[in-house]
């Protein structure tokens, strides 16, 4: 009967995933900066998707290139390099991006407005030209109405040192822009003994996600792939919510086998928190991770018949009173299944689960264990952690 359930729990969750992807606003970025500073290198390691190639891109203007891809709501505005003229191609360049600017802003709608800047610059040139500063700061004097958030991103950070003194000099002038953040993308090898790490994408991704409009935020988290924290903070308030839900549906009789009670906050929940990590799960995936906990709690999800072995496991649930589920105990049950489903995403985006191994009798176990400890752990009447220190998903964690 299991199988079942999670079969027809397994279409729910999918067919919510893909409403909400459908429903996800575009996010827009556009680059700035000289020719040779790394920017397609920077933009394909800070998002899941390789959206920028060479020779792919859609001209905007003569000047202006986007680069995006069919079904993914990432769009990249890419500029040429200073290197093409004297005075009158900046200000040439300067218009067409002004123009494409007002033209997203007077639009009023924010699927065509510009919603972050990121200006390279190479770490390795030890300098930030004269050049760059004073056309930053003509940028920004157009960007007044607009003020679309400018971060100077110092690409090809080899020497942390060196960048870290780039970035001081960088922030004595006082342009207006919104931060300085050194970034090497990828890893450096110097030679077959040593290699340079890539750091700093998950900073300068923390960065963008500060400053852009709410409304590309959860669009935003989905699509990076540098900061999995990022991804956890999101997951953890759409857990929260769900849970606090789930309290105020609870106090209602144990659903019987065709009833269903806690499955619209729990599936809309699963779903939102798929697509805040990016992930593309085939709905076999969805029914063997619903399988693992419906095994464990017989079951949740499915709001079939809550036994008395997994109350125990709930820190003062008690017992069913009166043939019902408390609001305590409904708000427990979702945020635990919502917390496990987090740190099951967390081990698939570090590697240390492949997806395949969900469909296991391996990765079912391994699943419920994640929820059983979920369960386990102290919480209020609305399903929020009594001590935060439970919740670690085994994230990145910043430097």
């Amino acid at each position: 009967m299991a199988g079942f359930y999670s079969a027809n729990v397994a279409d729910g969750i999918k067919e919510a995933i893909a409403k909400e992807k459908k429903d996800m606003k575009v996010f827009n970025v556009m680059l700035l900066g000289k020719t040779g500073v790394g920017k397609s290198t920077l933009i394909n390691n800070l998002f899941s998707e390789r959206i920028a190639q060479t020779g792919i891109g859609k001209p905007v203007t003569q000047d202006i290139r986007l680069y995006k891809k069919e079904g993914f709501p990432l769009q990249v505005y890419d500029t040429p390099g200073f290197e093409l003229g004297g005075d009158n191609a900046l200000g040439k360049l300067l218009d067409e991006i002004g123009d494409e600017i007002r033209r997203g802003y007077k639009s009023f709608d924010i699927e065509q407005s510009i919603h972050c800047i990121l200006y390279c610059v190479s770490a390795t040139s030890h300098r930030f030209e004269d050049v760059e500063e004073n056309f930053i700061r003509k940028f920004l004097d157009l960007n007044k109405d607009s003020q679309i958030p400018v971060i100077v991103v110092l690409t090809q950070s080899i020497s942390k040192k060196d960048a870290e003194e780039l970035k001081k000099h960088i922030d004595s002038l006082n342009m207006g822009i919104s931060q300085v953040v050194p970034v090497l993308a990828e890893d450096y090898e110097i030679d077959e003994n040593t290699v340079i790490k890539a750091h700093g994408l998950d900073k300068l991704a923390d960065f963008i996600y500060e400053v852009i409009p709410e409304a590309v935020k959860n669009t935003y988290v989905a699509v990076q792939k540098a900061s999995i924290s990022l991804k956890v903070k999101r997951s953890q308030a759409i857990v929260i919510a769900a849970a606090a839900a789930a309290a105020a549906t609870g106090a209602v009789p144990i659903p019987v086998a065709d009833s269903f009670v806690l499955v619209p906050e729990q599936i809309a929940m699963i779903a939102s928190i798929t697509n805040v990590f990016g992930l593309s799960l085939e709905k076999s995936t969805i029914a063997a991770i619903v399988s693992g906990t419906l095994g464990t709690a017989g079951t949740t999800i499915a709001g079939k018949t809550v036994v008395s072995g997994i109350l125990k496991l709930i820190p003062g649930a008690g017992s069913v009173v009166g043939g019902a589920i408390s609001g305590s105990v409904a708000a427990a049950l979702t945020a635990a299944l919502g917390e496990a489903y987090i740190a099951l995403m967390v081990s698939i985006l570090k590697g240390t689960i492949k997806i395949g191994d969900l469909s296991t009798e391996k990765g079912r176990k391994l699943i419920a264990d994640m929820f059983k400890n979920k369960l386990k752990l102290k919480r209020d009447n609305k399903g929020k952690l009594l001590d935060e220190k439970d919740n670690d998903f085994g994230e990145d964690k910043d430097e």
